[in-house]
């Protein structure tokens, strides 16, 4: 009798024991996450800028996978639990994520801030309408991060709200800013550099969607046109046609298609109109995997300025071996 209740006990002993560990290291995982600041955002670019300001006090959570049309992205039911739990949510706003936007102000609890960055950044006058982003649409161009010296204000705002959520963490948000900042302005100075080295008669870009209007004016380049249409849809044959002729009379040497915005047209379009077509450019996906040292906002915009001025006949060699990798330190 005894054995029998041993063979039977023991195992159930067991378990309940297995159960009662795995629920205290549950226990105490979630515990030690709840010492974490939980952001939410969308895009890579943005979740690289906070993730550099935050540091370990944070961690970030991403909605809109990769080479992914952020602008018509529709968030999963999934990322409800997400909003829920989040401490700040951070988005780029202009009318970028509008289905994140509503999903965030519907789930969101009544204390979690909801940070529209590009709204904060520029004013309404210096907003940018263009062939992808037609004033009449209502819709201003959001490509904010591209340009390095907006991506600044981007840091700035987010280690203001961090610090807002978190006082005892502000010194170590600022000091981690100040890096992030330091080598914003250092890229600008190394693009400036290298973009001074095109041709004056080929500084114009040519883009299947319209994602450098911030950027281009800041270091010479013309930005004479963008391939897909506002609607997001392919050019109809008549929109191809006008702009092959306005390639050809505008003597651009390349047009430069977008890895997130795979389009048949380009190819035909640079063969008719007697420019090279490069398809690798990037404004929302980064390079690597996440934790590679390239996967950041810098490490995107190294590789974007490289493609864009050695195919328009300058010398980027000036941004060989500049650091992309984090910038961001410990707490202590």
């Amino acid at each position: 009798m005894r054995r029998f209740i041993a063979s039977t006990f023991l195992p159930t002993l067991v378990i309940a024991l297995v159960m009662a560990l795995a629920w205290l290291g549950s226990a105490c995982a979630d515990e030690a996450e709840s010492d974490d600041l939980l952001v939410v955002t969308t895009v890579a670019p943005l979740r690289s800028i906070i993730e550099e300001v935050g540091g370990d006090r944070i961690s970030v959570i991403a909605l809109v996978p990769e080479g992914t049309n952020s602008h018509t992205f529709d968030p999963p039911p999934s990322a409800v639990g997400e909003i829920e739990k989040a401490d700040l949510i951070i988005i780029n706003g202009l009318n970028l994520e509008l289905p994140t936007l509503e999903l965030a102000e519907a789930n969101a609890s009544d204390d979690t801030p909801i940070v529209l960055l590009g709204n904060l950044a520029v004013s309404p006058d210096e907003y940018v309408f263009d062939f992808s982003f037609p004033e009449e649409g209502g819709n201003p161009n959001p490509h904010l991060w591209t340009a390095p010296h907006l991506a600044v204000e981007y840091a700035e705002i987010v280690r203001g709200e961090l610090s807002k959520v978190d006082p005892d963490g502000a010194d170590y948000y600022a000091s981690n800013a100040e890096r992030l900042i330091a080598r914003l302005w250092d890229l600008d100075d190394a693009i400036a550099d290298v973009t001074s080295t095109i041709p004056e008669a080929h500084r114009k870009l040519i883009t299947y969607h319209d994602s450098f209007p911030y950027f281009a004016p800041r270091y010479g380049l013309e930005i004479i046109g963008a391939i897909q249409p506002s609607d997001f849809s392919e050019p109809s044959p008549r929109e191809v046609a006008d702009l092959i002729e306005q390639i050809r009379d505008a003597g651009v040497p390349a047009i430069f298609g977008s890895e997130v915005f795979p389009s048949e047209v380009l190819e035909t379009i640079a063969q008719e109109a007697g420019a090279v077509q490069v398809s690798t450019l990037s404004d929302d996906d980064l390079p690597g995997e996440p934790g590679d040292p390239e996967n950041t906002l810098v490490g995107m915009m190294v590789e974007n300025v490289q493609t864009m001025v050695t195919v328009l006949g300058g010398d980027a060699s000036a941004l060989d071996g500049f650091e992309t990798g984090s910038t961001w330190q410990p707490s202590e």
